[in-house]
């Protein structure tokens, strides 16, 4: 009986871990799930200068013409933010999608940041 009950609880230990793990979100990376082929997605995400000295961005690019990207800072003092807004055009996409932004600063272990965008784009019947 205590056996089975170890056993029981082990189990629902793997489990709860084995979830977790699958809901895990990560900052730099977003999911817009389905969307209509031709809308235009945007989100903005957050950059927070981690470092103990001032993070300049000295250049923002993105792994496609279909997606825009631009920060309202290009300097950040230690413990400071910044917006990353970025902009995906899904017109003549079908199917799953997954962008990136590059994010180049000045700092050598920072040296690039980069933030994921995916969704699932369909088409209008």
């Amino acid at each position: 009986m205590r056996r089975g009950i170890i056993l029981f609880l082990l189990g629902f230990f793997i489990l709860q871990f084995a979830y977790a793990e699958k809901e895990k979100v990560y900052p730099n990376e977003w999911d817009f799930g389905k969307v209509k082929q031709g809308t235009v997605l945007k989100h903005d995400f957050i950059l927070k200068n981690e470092v103990n000295d001032i993070l300049r961005i000295n250049n923002i690019h993105t792994s496609c013409g279909c997606t825009a990207s631009e920060s309202d800072k290009k300097s950040l003092m230690p413990q400071e933010s910044t917006t990353i807004k970025v902009t995906f055009n899904s017109h003549g996409y079908s199917g799953p999608v997954t962008q990136f932004v590059y994010v180049h600063t000045d700092n050598t272990d920072l040296a690039i940041i980069k933030f994921t965008i995916k969704a699932q784009i369909v088409k209008e019947d």
